[in-house]
């Protein structure tokens, strides 16, 4: 009975690492910043939420911007907005080439420019709005990205990203065949040791009642 409760336990426990591992991680990684003419280009704008069982209401507000110098006022184009759970595309110069490319649970908040032209060139601003309900308390926080575009006619092949993306894929697969194997092994150490415990009962059970250790009786006096 004691071998069983601790195999239920220790199930358990390795479906708890499984399961903890498999969650989706929220990663702020910059945008790129240079676009290819006449193609698709993602600005990528993540505003991570450090305690996720919280509740809140997010709101995002795309600018664009054809330069950002010192301390001039920008001369900021409200391009793009996202609120009450629908994405509004603005009048503007982008009017029909934006598209939400945001996650679900808008941690990622990103957009896509579609057929880009050298006019797309500049600065974007991401700005990420979010009033947390703690009560009749409700503080708003606000993250800004910044993300400096150029256009080119022809893209440039970036080693250093590619060499990067090769890595994280790498590390992926040893991660997974490491805990695979730690699994495989977890398991037949349970199950070794639970052979070990019928085969003791068994033999315990085959030994004729006669050779079985009796308790001794009491002395009276």
């Amino acid at each position: 009975m004691v071998t069983h409760t601790r195999v239920h336990l220790q199930t358990l426990v390795l479906l708890f690492f499984v399961v903890h591992l498999s969650q989706p991680v929220c990663v702020d990684v910059p945008s790129a910043t240079e676009a290819v003419l006449g193609k698709s280009m993602k600005l990528t704008c993540i505003a991570c939420m450090k305690r996720e069982e919280i509740k809140a209401k997010t709101h995002v507000d795309w600018f664009y911007m054809p330069t950002k110098e010192g301390k001039s006022p920008p001369n900021k184009t409200h391009i793009y907005k996202y609120e009450v759970d629908t994405p509004v595309e603005l009048d503007g110069p982008f009017k029909g080439r934006l598209t939400w490319n945001g996650s679900q649970d808008l941690q990622d908040v990103s957009i896509e420019i579609t057929n880009v032209t050298y006019n797309d060139s500049g600065v974007y601003e991401c700005h990420v709005v979010r009033e947390f309900e703690f009560g009749f308390y409700i503080p708003p926080v606000t993250t800004i990205h910044d993300i400096k575009l150029r256009v080119k006619e022809k893209a440039t092949q970036d080693t250093t990203a590619l060499y990067s993306e090769i890595m994280m894929y790498v590390l992926l697969v040893f991660l997974t065949l490491w805990l695979l194997v730690e699994m495989v092994y977890c398991y037949r150490k349970i199950s070794k040791s639970d052979e070990q415990t019928q085969d003791t009962a068994t033999n315990y059970l085959a030994i004729p009642s006669g050779q079985k250790a009796t308790p001794a009786a009491p002395v009276t006096e």
